[in-house]
């Protein structure tokens, strides 16, 4: 890759990434704009996928709400997240969960590691 592609790259990474793995229950503050003011949301739900490398690194997290299910892809780097919080680790034998699109309910359910 270009030299100067990967300089402007390094400068956007953020130090400490947060830690998570596929199949964690995670909450993602997200910052909002909304006019000229700013707040704070949250997200819940279960991760879905994390793919990409270096500071193009994205992950999805999947949630109910109503008994709908709602996606939500954030990149890893990005500044509008203020921080991860793991709620819950999952025991899952994929890198990818997308079999979780179809079900809703306790079928959606990730098995939690007890640590």
């Amino acid at each position: 890759m270009n030299p100067i592609i990967e300089e402007i790259e390094k400068e956007q990474l953020v130090e400490n990434p947060p830690q998570f793995n596929t199949g964690d229950t995670v909450r993602v503050h997200a910052k909002i704009k909304e006019g000229n003011r700013e707040r704070i949301q949250v997200f819940e739900g279960t991760v879905k996928k994390i793919q990409g490398g270096s500071n193009r690194t994205t992950f999805t997290v999947r949630k109910l709400s109503g008994g709908i299910g709602v996606e939500k892809t954030w990149p890893l780097h990005s500044p509008l997240i203020e921080k991860v919080e793991v709620v819950r680790r999952g025991k899952v034998r994929r890198a990818k969960l997308n079999y979780l699109k179809g079900l809703t309910g306790k079928k959606a359910k990730v098995k939690e590691v007890l640590r």
